[in-house]
């Protein structure tokens, strides 16, 4: 239910869509002959696609998720297990084309072969089912095993969580897969602006991991900067607010420790 309820929400909330439903309202103005209230309308929404096409504020919405948990300056001399949460891979045109298509974020991929090189007893887990709604026939971590190999990573050490729809299913599923020990040290590696949200709900779901932040997109103290692009700045919004969306959502139905956690903060 949570599942159908965020994608139907989200369709509400996608800033790309709020244009198509302000020109709708403007052109019902203009038909119904409400003068005044086409003229509000019609500022209103080209005020909306100035200030989030061309003003920094999806950059600005990013950064401060980016900033929000560093990556770590030491890891522990002893890892047991890596994790890493999917959204690389496109599974439905990796199948339909026969070849792996690698979105972005690829360096949740790329740093986690690095760790696993570097922990070479740890076992690394891909935590990545489908979160296409009406399309789960094709899970994303299972197209994974090639470049992970690629990266020479072997596929029998690859643990494969497959099911898993949302963030809050990667740490309750990945859990139930690879059963941690409460001693045991594990490190969580996603994008860094998806890093705050996917940290509470590991730390709710009972398993304290340290976070490995990747795949940044802004610059510490980036100051004040037009984005140069209208596609880009709704791009850029669209995929900040999403986020800080999730943070309060998964806060309010207790998926997460914290609005906007972070690493100094204690289990709420």
């Amino acid at each position: 239910m949570f599942f159908f309820l965020s994608k139907v929400l989200w369709f509400l909330a996608d800033p790309g869509n709020h244009i198509l439903i302000g020109l709708l309202l403007v052109t019902a103005a203009l038909l119904l002959r409400w003068r005044r209230t086409f003229r509000t309308l019609l500022f209103l929404l080209v005020g909306y696609v100035l200030v989030v096409g061309f003003l920094p504020v999806g950059k600005t919405m990013r950064a401060a998720l980016e900033d929000r948990i560093p990556i770590p300056r030491s890891l522990p001399d002893r890892v047991d297990g890596i994790v890493v949460l999917g959204g690389v891979v496109d599974q439905f045109l990796s199948e339909a084309r026969g070849q792996t298509a690698i979105g972005g974020a690829v360096e949740r991929i790329t740093v986690s072969a690095r760790l696993a090189a570097q922990y070479p007893d740890a076992r690394l887990a891909y935590s990545g089912g489908s979160g296409v709604l009406g399309r789960q026939e094709l899970k994303e971590a299972n197209y994974v095993k090639p470049i992970f190999a690629q990266l020479g990573v072997e596929a029998s050490r690859l643990i494969i969580e497959d099911r898993s729809r949302n963030t809050a299913e990667n740490a309750t599923l990945t859990k139930e897969l690879v059963k941690p020990a409460p001693e045991e040290t594990w490190i969580l590696v996603t994008s860094a602006f998806h890093m705050p949200r996917a940290l509470g709900v590991f730390r709710r779901a009972g398993w304290p991991v340290i976070p490995y932040p990747v795949d940044y997109s802004t610059e510490p103290d980036q100051g004040f900067r037009l984005t140069g692009s209208l596609m880009a700045g709704f791009i850029v919004f669209g995929a900040s607010l999403r986020e800080w969306i999730g943070l309060v959502a998964y806060r309010l139905m207790d998926r997460t420790d914290a609005y906007f956690p972070a690493v100094e903060m204690e289990k709420r």
